[in-house]
């Protein structure tokens, strides 16, 4: 049975985390190598992290940077950095009160399919949203979690999903709107998608309370265990 670590960072400053992910994606690799070699332990730990971070804007290998908004003189006065990263997608923001999740997994071990592989993050995320009575979709045409439109409310997106594989070791994640404060997301074209009929919601916004991060986690493990039919080697 594969075995997966959990990590809880808590709240981390992002480029910290992109620096400490990117440590664990490339020793995955390196242990790849030596197992091919015989040279190693076939028993690879896979890890899954949670985490919060600072306000940040990221934008997607692909990324469009008209779709930044706000200045360099109003991000600095509102303590929001900004990285060009290497995953797929456009631009997201990532802040308090979203829980963002990165799978460091090696997809030799599970199945060797990228579309699979974000139609199964999905998959979690769904299942965490019908825990809370809420019905999670897809959509056509654009990755990530969305809430149906209802007569008051147009089609949501409440959790964006970024990846980047290298060698079939997974980087990157989803990041799920839990308490985010969504004002943020004003000083971006979340996504890239500048449809005037979709927005962005959180499942605080969603349900009309504060949700606890905590059991959001326990939620979420549960179900990737499910999914991914895997082992934890330790728990939340």
């Amino acid at each position: 049975m594969k075995q997966v670590a959990i990590i809880d960072w808590n709240q981390i400053d992002y480029r910290e985390a992109w620096d400490r992910q990117t440590a664990y994606h490339q020793s995955l690799i390196h242990q790849k190598r030596l197992v091919r070699d015989g040279k190693g332990d076939k028993c690879l730990v896979h890890k899954l992290i949670f985490c919060e971070h600072p306000h940040v804007y990221t934008l997607g290998k692909s990324g469009d940077e008209h779709h930044l908004l706000m200045g360099e003189k109003e991000r600095m006065d509102q303590s929001v950095s900004f990285y060009k990263i290497n995953r797929g997608g456009d631009i997201t923001y990532h802040g308090p009160g979203q829980l963002v999740v990165y799978p460091i997994l090696d997809l030799d071990e599970f199945y060797t399919d990228v579309h699979r592989y974000v139609r199964m993050l999905e998959e979690v995320v769904i299942r965490v949203l019908d825990d809370y009575g809420l019905e999670g979709i897809r959509t056509k045409n654009y990755t990530g979690v969305w809430l149906g439109a209802l007569a008051d409310k147009p089609l949501r997106k409440i959790c964006a999903i970024g990846v980047h594989l290298s060698r079939w070791v997974s980087l990157h994640g989803l990041a799920f709107n839990i308490n985010t404060d969504l004002n943020y997301f004003g000083g971006i074209v979340p996504c890239g998608i500048e449809d005037d009929d979709k927005a962005v919601s959180s499942l605080q916004v969603e349900l009309g309370r504060k949700v606890d991060l905590q059991e959001v986690k326990l939620r979420m493990t549960k179900h990737f265990e499910e999914l991914f039919c895997f082992d934890y080697i330790n728990t939340l």
